[in-house]
């Protein structure tokens, strides 16, 4: 009788499988679907152009991805090579999006699909309009320091193109699957799942909206999550299809915007807030990360991207400041070892996510509180 499995873990295995120019196919985006059923695993491909199944290159491959999907011994191996998406879409229409399984059109599947993750109390969206802010930093750190509140927490890694939180949460064990759904390890008292678990390292990903439409989906509806009190959700930096998706299939409490002081990020943070507020998402606050500096030697402080600018800006669009996060060696070296300051609050770096997740959890509270005066 054969295992049962999930498709990221049909994924996985595919990760390793590269094409003759040394690329691996599941960051080329050439998985086009994966399906798991009662002993059968069926893989759709699209071949990375010029090979084709009647190329030796072409069939070589075909081999290697047999190969590695056989080698997960959860039943018969089906593979469907797809044209390519541009020929495909003159001649029968839009392809399936990639992904485990078919689906239909984002906005369409979200309004059919029953809700996601069920078990979550408050989904919490961490986002950043620019990359280099530690957005990732203050997502685990909030997410740990909500946990050593006695809060139930999971952290969910959207960053499909730089996930880091394994690292940062210092993972020590990938997920497992349980009567066929992810089973998230459990890293200083919060529930983590991100692409970090499912891709090779050091291997650029090089996918399309469908494909992260549809991890969106498997991380929401395919991970035992349980009860929790919060899911903190780290976004990529920018505006883009993981955004978009994200605010289709779950039902966000709120945004966090994370922003250094200097009037450029907060130029590129405003940007995040006005699509989150399209969108109809809340923005529960604004942290000012790298805020401000000071000398381990002798005390004294720093400003060294300014001071200010996030508190000033919360002020002016009407949000509330939820804190500043020193720019400190301290943090950086905890997070390359995977042990996120916030798990002391007695140290100046931890007491200040703590108090950035105290401040967070008032927003929601009052959050809450209006709705249930609306409804009343």
């Amino acid at each position: 009788m054969s295992k049962r499995i999930h498709p990221q873990e049909v994924m996985k295995a595919l990760g390793a499988v590269r094409d003759p120019a040394g690329r691996g196919i599941v960051a080329l985006g050439c998985v086009k679907g994966v399906e798991v059923g009662e002993g059968r695993i069926s893989v759709a491909l699209e071949l990375p152009p010029p090979i084709s199944v009647t190329t030796p290159a072409g069939q070589q491959l075909l081999r290697a991805v047999h190969q590695a999907v056989e080698a997960l011994d959860a039943g018969e191996v089906e593979i469907h090579v797809a044209r390519p998406a541009a020929e495909a879409a003159g001649a029968s229409g839009p392809a399936h999006p990639p992904g485990a399984g078919h689906g239909r059109a984002p906005a369409e599947a979200a309004a059919a699909a029953p809700k996601l993750a069920p078990g979550v109390k408050t989904t919490i969206a961490v986002a950043s309009g620019k990359g280099g802010v530690g957005k990732s930093t203050v997502a685990a750190n909030l997410a740990v320091a909500l946990a050593s509140a006695g809060r139930s927490v999971g952290l969910m890694d959207t960053d499909v193109y730089g996930p880091s939180v394994p690292m940062l949460v210092g993972a020590r064990r990938d997920p497992e699957v349980i009567q066929g759904k992810l089973e998230p390890p459990t890293e200083h008292g919060v529930k983590i799942i991100s692409m970090g678990y499912f891709l090779p390292k050091d291997e650029a990903v090089i996918w399309r909206g469908p494909m992260l439409h549809k991890t969106v989906q498997q991380f929401l509806g395919d991970v035992r999550w349980g009860n929790l009190d919060y899911l903190v959700i780290d976004l990529p930096p920018g505006t883009g299809d993981i955004q978009l998706s994200l605010c289709q299939t779950a039902s966000l409490t709120g945004a966090v915007i994370v922003s250094t002081p200097q009037d450029l990020a907060l130029t590129v943070a405003s940007k995040a807030i006005a699509m989150f507020q399209k969108l109809n998402v809340p923005i529960l606050g604004i942290v000012e990360n790298m805020s401000y500096y000071v000398c381990s030697h002798c005390g004294h402080r720093e400003e060294i991207f300014g001071h200010g600018g996030a508190r000033l800006a919360a002020e002016r669009m009407g949000f509330a400041f939820l804190g500043e996060i020193p720019l400190d060696l301290r943090i950086r070296t905890e997070s390359d070892r995977g042990q996120p300051v916030a798990l002391d609050g007695l140290t100046p770096q931890g007491k200040a996510f703590r108090d950035a997740a105290v401040a967070l959890e008032a927003e929601v509270a009052k959050m809450q509180v209006a709705e249930e005066i609306v409804i009343e």
